[in-house]
């Protein structure tokens, strides 16, 4: 298809001779300490444009769609919690028919080519291939984000974390979105849990975790080419239902493409982060 792209996305591998340990992300000295090192691959990468359809939460962990937002400043958390978090909220119920929706959490990421995200006022894209959380550290959002006496009756019906993004200001050309089918994942194989390790975990005993994976030829990647402000992609990062018959979550990542032209304005975009339970 035309607008196709090939992209070089990061995956993880082991630093060489090292005994087999879980990977981490040392965030406690204010710098990135980690022990493990990125696995660069070349691969193709479908724009999905106008096949949208085929794509679902419950079939390939993602789907697309097109709903222009009425809050559009995107300067202010409490303009924010107060004005865009309603609207993905009814995002969400309608794509989905679950019965209760939390927002946990929002993130605006700006590319900034040759600077760090040493604090969330400069968080970039992540350029590697990710899934936002495990399944103890979806379980421990619960537990984070929801009244306790709640708790229990809610982990006994089926929940869901899911994310929605969308580009801000103008079109994601620079610096898109990829989205690996779920579908084409070895579970058993490709999935790498990684410890986050934070200056607030000390007594902490909740995990939080995401997975990074190994690289696999048969990973099929997707993106929507020039995504606007008026369109957005919700993606799966956890669901409790783990029978087979749905998707469990969607590898995503950051990517320089290389059909985008120079002076494209970098990206800036937002993502929300959602609870969602049902009846």
């Amino acid at each position: 298809m035309a607008f196709d792209t090939t992209g070089t996305l990061n995956y993880f591998l082991s630093l060489p001779g090292d005994p087999p340990s879980q990977p981490y992300l040392d965030m406690n000295s204010g710098k990135r300490v980690r022990n493990w090192v990125d696995d660069p691959h070349d691969v193709h990468i479908e724009n999905v444009r106008g096949k949208e359809e085929l794509y679902r939460l419950d079939n390939a962990g993602f789907q697309y769609g097109r709903e222009a937002a009425k809050h559009t400043s995107f300067s202010s958390d409490v303009e924010i919690k107060r004005e865009y978090y309603p609207e993905c909220i009814d995002i969400i119920k309608r794509a989905t028919g679950a019965s209760n929706i939390v927002v946990f959490d929002h993130t605006i990421r700006r590319h900034r080519p040759g600077e760090y995200d040493t604090s969330e006022q400069k968080r970039q894209p992540v350029p590697l291939v990710h899934v936002d959380q495990t399944t103890a550290s979806s379980i421990a959002r619960v537990h984070m984000h929801l009244p306790p006496t709640e708790v229990p009756s809610l982990l006994r019906r089926r929940f869901q974390i899911i994310n929605l993004w969308r580009p801000i200001s103008h079109a994601a050309v620079d610096c898109p979105l990829a989205i690996c089918d779920y579908r084409s994942v070895d579970e058993n194989v490709d999935l790498v849990p990684l410890a986050h390790i934070y200056p607030d975990q000390e007594g902490n005993s909740r995990p939080r975790e995401s997975y990074i994976l190994k690289y696999n030829p048969n990973h099929q990647w997707k993106y929507m080419r020039a995504m606007t402000p008026e369109e957005f992609v919700i993606l799966k990062i956890f669901d409790s239902v783990q029978d087979g018959s749905v998707a469990r979550f969607v590898p995503h990542t950051a990517f320089q493409d290389p059909n985008a032209q120079e002076g494209t304005p970098p990206r800036e975009s937002i993502e929300l982060r959602f609870l969602v339970f049902y009846d």
